[in-house]
């Protein structure tokens, strides 16, 4: 079946990192996957720094602390530095290159740079930039169907906010399509 996601996402409280780390988790919930998904941040909400580990398996996994991750999405520059030399060799790595204009000197990872963040200002997105890293994550790595994550993206957005599933699929379309 699919190889084993091991992801951190990471950026700024307010960036939307954990709602983005619950839609990849419910993907795997949904395929009945091995799943964990285990957030963390910074004593100051939004403007603090989020980080979410996701882990999609087959097998049992061990602990849902990712430390080698496979794949690493960066909202900011701090995130970027701090988890660019944990991906392991071979591994994805996928930049909002709107907010962040370093380059990943690594040679050994394959390095997505999508401006994510002006795609989702630009089509009336704004604060759907995650959304749109998850699409690119998507189209590289495909840990799911296209139906998987289309469910959980309903299962994810709640009710009260019905108005948000549309502007989520366009935003992950936007990233399959960056």
């Amino acid at each position: 079946m699919n190889k084993d996601l091991n992801l951190v996402l990471a950026g700024f409280g307010g960036q939307g990192i954990l709602f983005a780390g619950k839609v990849i988790a419910y993907c795997g919930l949904i395929e009945n996957r091995e799943l964990s998904w285990l957030p963390s941040y910074g004593p100051e909400m939004r403007g603090g720094t989020a980080n979410c580990s996701v882990c999609l398996s087959d097998i049992p996994i061990g602990s849902p602390l990712v430390l080698s991750p496979n794949a690493l999405i960066a909202m900011n520059l701090p995130s970027l530095d701090k988890f660019v030399n944990t991906v392991v060799p071979g591994g994805t790595i996928i930049v909002d290159s709107s907010i962040i204009s370093k380059k990943v000197e690594r040679t050994d990872v394959n390095t997505f740079y999508v401006p994510a963040s002006s795609i989702a200002e630009e089509n009336g997105l704004k604060g759907l930039a995650n959304i749109v890293l998850v699409g690119k994550l998507f189209k590289e790595l495909g840990f799911c169907s296209a139906e998987t994550i289309d469910a959980a993206i309903l299962k994810c957005v709640p009710a009260s906010k019905a108005k948000m599933i549309d502007l989520n699929r366009k935003a992950l379309e936007l990233g399959i399509n960056s």
